[in-house]
């Protein structure tokens, strides 16, 4: 294997700490400890960009998982980590931080390989947010409060009374993250677990496990102790699954699809579990009549292309008046076509690879599905010729509510576009999936703005802006985009319990 990961690597320019990584044997981390899955087996882990395969890793399962949670029951109760004080987590989470920056190139690359997305936006963007994210969580480790409660009680009307709450961590937590930024997605959940004294399991999706091995890598550097974070790499419904129902999980934080979701959220009641889901989205982009048109085409292309389109917020739906509908539409296609496929890992590449052959076909699909119910083809539509997982940037124009590529997430470079008369119309057609992640709107009319947000029933509005996330700002869906919060103070509480104590004085 070692060898095929070289040939691959070899047509490729990276650190040579990413072809040691990429080529080295790949085990579990389990109690500091790196073993084989329980069962011996493993799956293969596949270049998009030339569906050959560089790497093998374990294919663990319910034994696996069962070790990696006594593991991390262990560390939270017995270990050094249940007597570290907020202060010093604060200082191994900063360390931490320190060794993203240090080793962004490669970790970047490691994506890149694993993902098939550009290894250069990797680096600027996933590991840019990652480092600020992982500092921003860093400091709620010293700043986790309950507070003092002045109590009555009509039974005993002259007792003394002290009453406080205390917040605790919730305990150990089940981290299950998706594929389209998988070191981004992993950090988003083990570093507030963390910062909150919990200890994590950590299944990284089966498409792309390689940056979760090597972040537990930099965590033993930063000094965290064993068991606080292990990873058990496998599939979805093996060791996902076998996560996700264990009754020694306090808490199950989970982002993907709606329909992984639901199956999560089902086994995780079963014990009372904890759980947060930021799941799927279908996010409409509106543009109004008095929109700045260039900017608007420039935002609806990123809003649906950055990553290949493979992401929650992507800016799926455009809505656009009646009277600068074409020329956005036009403004959208024009790039679409003008845009370079190729290897993420090729700096002239502006769109890379999707992530798997079952992606790809997912994808093409809904493309075909769109062409057979009426919609126009402006841009892309085509087969893309050659290896890798490709689809050429597609605009599918003049669709229709009933339309699967208007109400399904595609998650990947297809954007479904219409007109609308009126701001009831738009309000409408915005608010008509069964999805509620995020919306943006193209306008300089700021009452018109104002007047909009409300109406909009998405968890995140962007206004003249798309895919712009700071780690202050809470995130997460309405309706069947998910429960519960992330990044903000909002997802630090998803990690905490509150105690109530109340003493007779």
């Amino acid at each position: 294997m070692a060898t095929a990961a070289q040939d691959v690597l070899a047509q490729y320019t990276v650190l040579d700490s990413t072809r040691e990584f990429v080529a080295a044997r790949h085990r579990l981390v389990i109690g500091g400890k790196r073993l084989d899955a329980a069962s011996g087996e493993t799956l293969d882990v596949f270049d998009p960009a030339t569906a050959a395969v560089i790497a093998q890793v374990p294919a663990g399962d319910k034994a696996d998982v069962d070790k990696a949670v006594a593991a991390a029951r262990h560390a939270l109760e017995a270990g050094e980590w249940s007597r570290l004080k907020p202060v010093h987590r604060e200082r191994l989470l900063l360390k931490l931080a320190d060794l993203l920056e240090a080793n962004a190139e490669e970790l970047a690359q490691i994506d890149s390989l694993d993902n098939g997305k550009s290894a250069m936006i990797a680096q600027m963007v996933d590991l840019g947010m990652a480092i600020d994210y992982t500092r921003y969580m860093a400091g709620w480790a010293t700043k986790i409060e309950g507070a003092t409660i002045n109590v009555s009680m009509p039974g005993f009307p002259d007792a003394e009374w002290f009453a406080y709450t205390r917040k605790e961590p919730v305990g150990v937590v089940g981290a299950i993250v998706p594929w389209n930024f998988p070191l981004l997605m992993a950090i988003w959940k083990v570093v507030p677990a963390l910062a909150a004294g919990c200890t994590v399991v950590l299944k990284p999706a089966e498409e792309t496990p390689l940056s979760a091995l090597r972040l537990a890598q930099l965590l033993e550097e930063a000094g965290f102790p064993p068991g606080v974070l292990n990873v058990v790499t496998g599939f979805g419904h093996t060791a996902g699954a076998a996560l996700s129902g264990h009754p020694g999980i306090n808490k199950i934080a989970f982002t993907g699809s709606t329909e992984v979701g639901k199956l999560i959220g089902k086994a995780a009641v079963d014990n009372m579990t904890r759980m947060s889901l930021e799941l799927g989205g279908k996010s409409p982009v509106i543009v109004l009549q008095d929109a700045d048109i260039d900017r608007a085409v420039q935002g609806a292309v990123m809003g649906i292309f950055f990553n290949q389109g493979e992401v929650c917020t992507a800016g799926s739906r455009l809505y656009a008046h009646k009277s600068v509908y074409d020329r956005v539409v036009a403004g959208v296609a024009a790039a679409a076509e003008g845009m370079k496929l190729g290897p993420g890992l090729d700096p002239s590449s502006q769109m890379g690879p999707l992530v798997s052959r079952v992606q790809q076909e997912r994808v093409r699909g809904y493309i075909a599905s769109g062409i057979a119910d009426g919609a126009e083809v402006v841009a892309g539509g085509a087969a893309y010729a050659g290896s890798g997982y490709f689809v050429k940037p597609t605009v599918l124009s003049n669709v229709r509510l009933d339309m699967k590529c208007v109400q399904e997430e595609i998650f990947g470079p297809v954007l479904a576009a219409a007109q609308f008369d009126s701001i009831d119309e738009v309000v409408e057609l915005a608010n008509s999936t069964p999805y509620g992640l995020a919306a943006s709107i193209w306008s300089n009319d700021l009452s018109a703005v104002q007047r909009l947000i409300p109406r909009i029933k998405a968890g995140t509005v962007w206004v003249n802006s798309h895919n712009v996330l700071d780690p202050a700002l809470p995130f997460g869906g309405f309706k069947q985009s998910g429960l519960g919060r992330e990044m903000g103070k909002d997802q630090i509480e998803m990690y905490l319990e509150t105690k109530s104590v109340l003493m007779a004085v």
